[in-house]
């Protein structure tokens, strides 16, 4: 099972990078591998917000639609993912903000298998190298939206 965890100081709030993560529906636009996004729901709980989405990944002659819940928390500045169904055993993800000096401290966990052992064998040989493709994806879209901080 991958796993990867990584965290970043970067020049931009806390509240700016949670909103260019949770903005689900823009991932085609920036992400690698993201061919669609469909947001199937939103459902506001008070404190929380959860949203069912469908992404569709397409890589080479791989391509597959997956749905997830991604549950928003906005006053602790943190975004959960759960699988629901497609092509993995599981996948979860988190993702936490918090202002730092200069900018904001971003970590990123994530965790999944496929179902397919050919797919899970050839995701483990890049999975580290794509990982750190999708973190700077969002760090230039966050450059793109909020501006190259001086």
């Amino acid at each position: 099972m991958p796993v990867h965890d990584e965290t970043r100081v970067l020049p931009y709030t806390a509240d700016q990078m949670y909103a260019l993560v949770a903005d689900v529906e823009n991932y085609p636009k920036f992400l690698p591998w993201t061919a669609a996004a469909r947001l199937r729901s939103s459902d506001d709980q008070g404190d929380h917000t959860i949203l069912l989405a469908d992404l569709v990944v397409s890589f080479k002659v791989f391509r597959e639609t997956f749905g997830s819940k991604v549950t928003l928390w906005p006053a602790k500045q943190q975004i959960d993912t759960a699988y629901i169904d497609g092509p993995f055993k599981h996948l979860n993800s988190r993702w936490t903000f918090e202002d730092a000096a200069g900018g904001c401290k971003v970590h990123f966990h994530v965790d999944f298998e496929f179902k397919n052992r050919i797919l899970q064998g050839a995701a483990g040989m890049f999975f580290n190298q794509a990982m750190q493709t999708i973190v700077k994806a969002f760090e230039k879209r966050a450059a793109t939206l909020y501006g190259t901080p001086a």
